[in-house]
């Protein structure tokens, strides 16, 4: 997933964003409500965990913002304030969940996964995949004989986005920012290098990653 953080406590967002980027996901940490939003608005992302008192602009008018426009993506509200009149303040601006500090970072994460499982484009949990199952809950890939050899967190990370947009181009730069987040500062030839090992370890199952030369990459198992 590509997760927008808008969160000004650094300690916490640094904690959160090596906790998300350790388990494969692309973290654009924004410190600051008006940076925050005018992200959102422009580069987008898949969830967005949003505290509500930032500094230029608060958590719950970037909500509001958002939903005005008709924007649907899943929001994560994290708030210190745990009375159940600030819950329905946060889920009535458009909030999808609501998250009170302190908490477990293991619940934090399990709650991101049900928000990006009710995303529309979203497939169900078991996606076909060729000759395979592919269980996005788990991430475990099951062959006719049962489970494959898991696969590493990139690669995983990367089979998901191409699943999202199976049977269509997904160019080289939004690959890199959903991988690793606007703006990293990674090797020009480090997407190639993940499509072709993950390419490798999908021969024989019926699962192409197609190269649209100058364009990008495709995922092609028959079904799109």
């Amino acid at each position: 997933m590509r997760i927008a953080l808008i969160e000004d406590n650094e300690s916490l967002a640094r904690g959160i964003e090596n906790a998300l980027q350790d388990q494969g996901h692309a973290v654009d940490w924004l410190q600051d409500g008006l940076a925050g939003s005018a992200f959102l608005e422009t580069a987008g992302a898949d969830v967005a965990i949003i505290d509500v008192n930032l500094p230029g602009r608060s958590g719950l008018e970037i909500v509001r913002a958002l939903r005005a426009k008709g924007d649907a993506t899943p929001v994560l509200i994290l708030t210190a304030m745990g009375k159940t009149s600030d819950r329905v303040t946060g889920l009535d601006a458009g909030a999808d969940d609501y998250l009170v500090k302190p908490f477990e970072m293991a619940e934090l994460t399990a709650r991101l996964r049900a928000l990006n499982r009710r995303r529309p484009t979203r497939n169900a949990d078991q996606e076909p995949l060729g000759t395979m199952v592919y269980d996005r809950r788990t991430r475990q890939i099951s062959g006719p004989d049962g489970p494959l050899p898991a696969l590493p967190r990139r690669e995983l990370a990367l089979l998901d986005i191409l699943l999202d947009h199976r049977g269509r181009i997904l160019a080289k730069e939004r690959i890199a920012d959903a991988l690793y987040g606007t703006g990293a500062d990674i090797d020009a030839n480090a997407v190639e290098l993940l499509v072709s090992r993950l390419r490798r370890k999908l021969e024989g199952t019926g699962v192409m990653i197609r190269t649209a030369r100058g364009l990008g990459y495709m995922l092609d198992d028959g079904t799109a």
